[in-house]
């Protein structure tokens, strides 16, 4: 009897019809391998995943293997989306087994959950031998199975816990130069990123790339006594630090702009494939993650504010957008993935052949598209098919419009790749930030809108009391606990949210979730685990402070301290921050791309982080230019506040229940303390730009604000 019709997962619902046996994860499940006294197959994938779709249909979806499995296993399916906990614990004993790792996982363990045997996709007849040999290696030696079994267990369960440092990194400016220069020495100088094939985006790199490239000449501590950057110091000037902060920024833009003009970008409608299969960017693996695009959106705009390329902010506008019509679900969130299949291939939506683009454009413009896209007779995908490149933007942008216009409606006409439609909530905290930040940076209203009503899903489906769900689907909350990214990216979500849109309620919010992070999944010696003290036992309780697609929960979590420290005065969160940066000694100094997170916030640290208090009446243009500027020329790690400044002490709030048109009752703007006191000057709009809560003189003009901060580049053109 398959069991998987009844659950909230996308993934698991397209095995809810295999003829295996299927179990989601749970005691049941175990038990009823311990009564039979069989083993357990454990098959971890996402709904979006290419070969696990292959393995589904050769082996999961065939009789003959599905009654081997059902004879000889318990068999647990599990979306590693929704147990991103039970994921990690067995991906990190498939790799200490194998060396390597991917999805589908399949692990072999005994009714007791320790893993004997693991791999990743196999073909259906190498994965009945393999079924086979397990029940008889469980029959006919078992001893040996089970001793294999304890010795991984234990092996696993020594090396858990925490990463901590020996000691506390004394200087963390000097950390960082040291990362720029581990990261230059893995640099694709030719075709952009780090390291061969396959190239992932390196979202988190690049952000504590273009922070390190704004730090100026270093004072006492690795930075000016003020926060302040000195006239002709900074990355692309004369200053001391002249030569890292242009390599750092050589880096960002290099990799930025190989990325966008590549194949992994999608030239029609917007948004990042999962990664790049070659070196070049040319071939992607056409799945696209929530995750991905919500990072990258950021990235690029922090890209454009630092340089004032119109790349991109043609990048960051387009993959917002992209996220909002083509992830957004009913409820107001933000769906988990798009697949790499239509129509039973890989990338058939995306990939064009010269004969296609002829018959919808005709043939003048079907062959220049196709020389402007890099289509040729041969293809540079499967079966003459190519992916569409753009390396250069036309001279003529109002033709080529309408070329890219025709050939995204004709695209509509294909069958579309399947989404998976489940909120993870860590997925869209990542979003809410980048889309509230897009939203004032890009002069787009819409995008902040998508921001808060993401915000406000979460805030009504995910948490009871001050407990976080990891996912929903159809705004019914699913059945896993949230992790420590979940805790940590909403709450850095709702922190940049507030300081968008000026509705203090998020900050409070915000403020919740990381108390239960520090009372919930701290170890008590400053850094933090990834699952709560009350979750769920599993062979042993992950705590991995390396990022991997997404930021790291733990560093994720310092980020988040930080901001809510520099908004409400805490010394209290702000130790506790820099307790969580302990892992980023040993980890950035062995591989710093595992820990570009970590680096971005240390560089917060060094730069203060600023706090920016923008006070003045709702609608007032004046107010709203201080403001965006305020974010335009944000320090690394800034945080802004948002007020009215009305009798210095009380302004705009905001209901989370109030849906997305706005704030539904006010809030005393007391609750974000870096607001207090902070009013009009001369009955106008002001800026306050603080360190430590001890604020420079308010200015009440954008210039004189941009000076005051200091930012290196020059205001990007609008």
């Amino acid at each position: 009897m398959n069991r998987l019709r009844d659950a909230t997962s996308p993934y698991l619902l397209q095995h809810a019809d295999n003829p295996v046996d299927w179990w989601p994860w749970s005691d049941e499940a175990f038990a009823r391998a311990r009564e039979r006294d069989v083993p357990v197959l454990l098959s971890v994938g996402y709904a979006a995943c290419h070969w696990c779709h292959v393995m589904a249909h050769e082996s999961f979806s065939d009789p003959e293997t599905a009654a081997l499995i059902n004879e000889n296993l318990v068999a647990i399916k599990v979306d590693r989306e929704e147990r991103p906990d039970v994921d990690a614990v067995y991906m990190t004993a498939t790799q200490a087994m194998t060396g390597q790792g991917g999805w589908p996982m399949t692990v072999f363990m005994t009714p007791d959950g320790q893993p004997f045997y693991s791999g990743t996709y196999f073909p259906r007849d190498v994965f009945q031998r393999l079924v086979l040999g397990v029940a008889q290696a469980w029959r006919g030696d078992r001893d040996a199975v089970t001793g294999q079994a304890g010795q991984i267990t234990a092996a696993l369960a020594e090396r858990a816990g925490p990463l901590r440092a020996l000691a506390p990194a004394a200087d963390l400016a000097a950390l960082c130069d040291q990362a720029v220069a581990a990261l230059a020495a893995d640099y694709d100088g030719q075709r952009g990123g780090f390291g061969p094939a396959p190239k992932f985006p390196p979202s988190m790199v690049l952000e504590f790339l273009l922070r390190r490239s704004e730090r100026p000449g270093r004072g006492p501590g690795g930075g000016e006594p003020d926060g302040q950057r000195p006239d002709g110091e900074g990355p692309d000037g004369e200053g001391p630090d002249a030569g890292a902060g242009g390599q750092a920024l050589a880096m960002v833009t290099g990799t930025a702009h190989a990325m966008a003009r590549g194949g992994m970008y999608d030239q029609l409608g917007g948004g990042f494939a999962r990664y790049s299969v070659d070196a070049g960017w040319v071939v992607p693996h056409f799945e696209k993650m929530l995750y991905d695009n919500a990072l990258l959106a950021r990235v690029y705009a922090h890209v454009w504010r630092r340089t004032g390329d119109p790349l991109a902010r043609r990048v960051a506008r387009e993959t917002c957008a992209w996220m909002i019509r083509e992830l957004r679900t009913p409820e107001g969130g933000f769906a988990s993935a798009l697949d790499a299949d239509s129509d039973g291939e890989e990338g058939l939506f995306y990939t064009w052949t010269p004969a296609e683009l002829t018959a919808e454009l005709g043939d003048p413009d079907g062959r220049y598209a196709a020389e402007v896209f890099g289509v040729t007779q041969a293809g540079t995908f499967d079966r003459g098919r190519s992916v569409l490149q753009l390396r250069a933007d036309p001279p003529e942008p109002d033709p080529f419009a309408a070329i890219q216009e025709t050939l995204l409606v004709a695209r509509e006409r294909r069958v579309r790749p399947g989404r998976d439609d489940k909120v993870v909530a860590s997925w869209n905290g990542l979003a809410i930030a980048a889309l509230a930040e897009c939203g004032l940076l890009l002069a787009e209203p819409r995008f902040t809108a998508a921001a808060r009503a993401a915000a406000t899903l979460l805030t009504r489906v995910h948490l009871r009391g001050q407990r976080l769900a990891r996912t929903s689907r159809d705004g019914e909350a699913g059945p896993s606990a949230g992790v420590l990214e979940d805790y940590a990216c909403v709450a850095e979500g709702l922190l940049t949210l507030s300081g968008v849109t000026g509705e203090a309620a998020w900050l409070r919010i915000a403020g919740d979730l990381l108390e239960t992070a520090l009372s919930r999944f701290a170890d008590g010696s400053g850094t933090f685990y990834d699952t709560a003290d009350d979750g769920e036992a599993l062979i042993y309780r992950p705590a991995d402070p390396a990022d991997g697609p997404t930021p790291s929960g733990t560093f994720a979590t310092a980020g988040a301290l930080l901001g809510y420290a520099a908004l409400t005065g805490s010394a209290r969160h702000r130790e506790a921050a820099l307790g969580a940066l302990g892992p980023l000694t040993p980890l950035a100094a062995r591989y710093p791309r595992a820990a570009g997170s970590g680096l971005a916030v240390a560089e917060a640290v060094v730069a203060g982080p600023a706090e920016i208090a923008v006070v003045g009446p709702a609608g007032d243009p004046r107010t709203a230019a201080l403001h965006r500027t305020a974010l335009l020329a944000a320090p690394p790690g800034a945080v802004i506040a948002l007020g009215d400044g009305a009798a210095a002490g009380t302004g705009p709030g905001s209901d989370p229940a109030g849906g997305a048109d706005g704030p539904a009752w006010p809030e005393p703007t007391a609750a974000v303390p870096l607001l207090a006191g902070r009013g009009l000057v001369a009955g106008a709009p002001a800026a306050y730009v603080c360190r430590d809560f001890t604020c420079r003189m308010p200015v009440t003009d954008p210039m004189e604000l941009r000076a005051t901060l200091a930012y290196p580049a020059q205001a990007p053109p609008e």
